[in-house]
């Protein structure tokens, strides 16, 4: 999904909010100038997701490495942790424990960094509230309870540091469900805003439920274009893939592959194009999305 006007803005905006704590107002500036001729005359086929990561490169030539978040995910990988068995005995009390289990690892998608700004846990305690009535769009889950009875291969995208565990317990109910299925979870190839990566992965344990590689790339989403030819032939060989966030969608979304992708809408663009509430869940093939 290339950029358009909502992305642009967005990227301008996180920018500026990252430096706002510098004194330096003439070093600001010099770096507002770069940051503003670099997406003036960037590729505009890119995804905003790709565009982070030149970005990242500017903002270290003024100002140095970003904090970690190292911190953060570890935050939100702890806290969902601790919520791990009531939550999976929760899902699992329900008429149709997939269907729970996607809503439940939908809502997870709400602990983003790069898109929701105000994060708290009380925020996500109330939307794991609200999926006590929630489901998937039925059309669309019929299809993809069709695809997955036929399917052999799976491959799921993940996405953020906490909701990683809720795509653990997701993964799991699949396992069950479908036995004889190859399943391979796909994180992040470099440490990328507060995204899972192999170290993420390996702590809370979702190597140990399914096989699990990294993409090889540090792009806050899933393109085809930077991601290792490993990641790239496991994605293309799959009859199904389940895609996980706003940034996996904005990157692959266009290529035509069998793609369920799972999200909260969380900011603009996102509200406008489905025509939903921000933090409102989504599930939507990538054939079947109007143009």
């Amino acid at each position: 999904m290339k950029i358009n006007s909502f992305c642009l803005a967005c990227l301008i905006r996180m920018q500026e909010s990252q430096i706002r704590k510098f004194d330096d107002e003439e070093k600001k500036m010099r770096y507002m100038r770069e940051i503003l001729a670099f997406l003036s005359s960037c590729n505009p086929d890119l995804s905003a997701p790709a565009l982070v990561k030149p970005l990242a490169r500017i903002y270290e030539k003024y100002w140095g490495k970003r904090d970690s978040m190292a911190e953060v995910k570890k935050e939100f990988n702890d806290f969902l942790l601790s919520m791990e068995t009531e939550l999976e005995k929760q899902i699992r009390k329900h008429e149709d424990p997939l269907e729970a289990a996607l809503c439940f690892a939908r809502t997870g998608n709400y602990i983003d960094y790069a898109a929701v700004k105000d994060i708290s846990k009380d925020k996500l305690l109330e939307l794991f509230e609200e999926q006590e009535q929630a489901g998937l769009e039925k059309n669309e889950y019929e299809s993809f309870l069709k695809d997955m009875e036929k399917a052999s291969k799976l491959v799921y995208l993940t996405d953020n540091c906490g909701e990683v565990v809720l795509d653990k317990i997701a993964l799991k109910i699949i396992q069950e469900r479908y036995p004889d299925l190859e399943v391979t979870a796909v994180v992040r190839g470099e440490p990328v805003v507060n995204d899972a990566d192999l170290e993420a992965a390996r702590y809370i344990g979702l190597d140990r439920v399914v096989k699990v590689i990294d993409n090889g790339s540090g792009i806050a989403g899933t393109d085809l274009d930077d991601i290792s030819d490993e990641a790239r032939n496991e994605i293309e060989t799959a009859n199904v893939i389940l895609s996980k966030g706003q940034g996996n969608f904005e990157t692959i979304h266009g290529c035509g592959l069998n793609i369920y992708y799972l999200f909260l809408c969380k900011c603009d663009w996102f509200v406008q194009k489905f025509g939903v509430e921000r933090f409102e869940g989504m599930f939507v093939n990538e054939r079947r999305i109007p143009q």
